[in-house]
């Protein structure tokens, strides 16, 4: 007898700097663990041999001015390695993916935060993806200040991380609005300005509507 697989859940991580994605994924990681269900974890951009070789080139601070539209074009290069040669096998095996950043970040980073058309985004989007989303995007929030001061700890900066605070903002608000816009029911905020052990309580509660 054949039995068929159920494919994993695609879970998608979100937010600005120093939100503590990393820390929380590996609390869903052991949580999901905990009760039997295979996790791999990835992140964006990168997630592959040569998604990473991208990223390093889009992390690293540089002397030339990066045009967004190269920018743009080198996430969505990453991501269509990342998707196609990860992703998509992974959830098809029946393993659950848990990703650091995804397209939303795109219209958060590229977007909303270096002005490009969110339109052109989507377009991208949908030649990238097709009709691919994730199951469930966690929108990790907290103000500005106190991201960029957790990321400052973490030590030197990258290309990124040293944009100014409006930039950041302008991200922030931009997931903000997401997480509030009527019939987004992929989406859920988590207050991250709290302490740990309530970021991950509110996280519990996502994680029990999933199973």
């Amino acid at each position: 007898m054949k039995y068929e697989i159920t494919p994993g859940k695609f879970i998608t991580f979100e937010g600005g700097e120093g939100v503590g994605k990393s820390t929380n994924i590996r609390f869903v990681q052991a949580w999901l663990e905990a009760r039997g269900i295979e996790c791999r974890v990835t992140r964006e951009p990168g997630g592959t041999p040569l998604a990473e070789d991208i990223r390093s080139i889009l992390l690293a601070a540089r002397d030339e001015s990066v045009d967004p539209m190269a920018e743009l074009l080198l996430v969505f290069a990453a991501r269509a390695q990342h998707v196609n040669q990860l992703i998509k096998p992974a959830l098809e095996e029946g393993t659950w993916v848990l990703c650091d950043r995804f397209t939303d970040a795109t219209y958060a980073y590229q977007g909303a935060g270096r002005g490009l058309d969110l339109e052109q985004i989507e377009q991208l989007e949908n030649l990238v993806q097709g009709g691919f989303r994730p199951d469930c995007t966690v929108i990790l929030d907290a103000p500005v200040e106190i991201g960029m001061s957790r990321a400052k700890n973490r030590g030197q900066l990258d290309r990124f991380e040293q944009e100014q605070r409006e930039f950041f903002e302008k991200i922030r608000g931009f997931y903000r609005g997401l997480a509030n816009a009527g019939g987004q029911s992929r989406y859920a905020l988590v207050d991250a300005s709290v302490d740990l052990e309530s970021v991950q309580e509110q996280l519990s509660v996502i994680l029990q509507r999933l199973v």
